[in-house]
C-alpha cells in the first residue's frame, strides 16, 4: 500500500463531513487573522510581536507557521484533501496554543482559557483518526488509487481501455 493511499484512507461515514466543514471555516478565519489581519486580526507583524512576547521566537516566523497551518489546514479540511496530515498539523498547532497561551488562564473562554482550543484539538484528533469521510477529495483519491490497482480477472485489456 502506497504512502498516498495510507494518507488518503477514509471510510464512507458522514460524521467527518459534519466536523470538517465548521472546523475548516473556524481554522481559515483564525489563520486569516494571523496572516492577513482579516476579521479584526493583527496580521503577521502584530501576531509575531505577540508570539515574541510569550517566548515563541522568532515571532514573525511562528506567526506565519501558525497562521499557515490554520488557514491552509482549514482549506484542506473543507475540501477533504490530505485530511489526516492537515489534522495532524492542526493538532500540533492547538497543543502549542493551549500550552503556550491559554493553559494558565484556566478552562473558560471568558478568562482566555483553553476551552475553545480544547474543542478544536478534540475535533482535529477526531479527523486525524477517522479521515475525511464522505464528500471528500480523499475519498475520491482513494477510489481512484484502488481502481488503478485492480484489474478484472481474465480481462487485462479492460485496464488499457481507461
Amino acid at each position: 500500500m502506497s504512502l498516498l493511499h495510507q494518507i488518503s484512507a477514509t471510510d464512507k461515514h458522514w460524521a467527518p463531513l459534519a466536523l470538517r466543514l465548521p472546523m475548516g471555516i473556524i481554522f481559515i478565519a483564525h489563520g486569516a487573522q494571523k496572516l492577513f489581519g482579516a476579521f479584526g486580526g493583527y496580521g503577521l507583524e502584530g501576531t509575531g510581536q505577540f508570539m515574541e512576547s510569550i517566548g515563541l521566537t522568532p515571532g514573525i516566523l511562528m506567526a506565519g507557521a501558525a497562521g499557515s497551518a490554520e488557514f491552509f489546514g482549514g482549506l484542506l479540511l473543507i475540501v477533504g484533501l490530505l485530511t489526516r496530515p492537515a489534522a495532524a498539523l492542526l493538532t500540533f498547532t492547538m497543543v502549542v496554543a493551549i500550552l503556550s497561551v491559554h493553559i494558565g488562564n484556566g478552562l473558560f473562554m471568558a478568562n482566555d482559557g483553553y476551552e475553545f482550543g480544547l474543542a478544536l484539538l478534540a475535533g482535529s484528533v477526531s479527523l486525524l483518526l477517522s479521515g475525511a469521510g464522505r464528500l471528500s477529495l480523499d475519498q475520491a483519491l482513494q477510489h481512484r488509487l484502488q481502481a488503478n490497482h485492480t484489474t478484472p480477472v481474465g480481462k487485462p485489456e479492460a485496464r488499457l481501455s481507461h
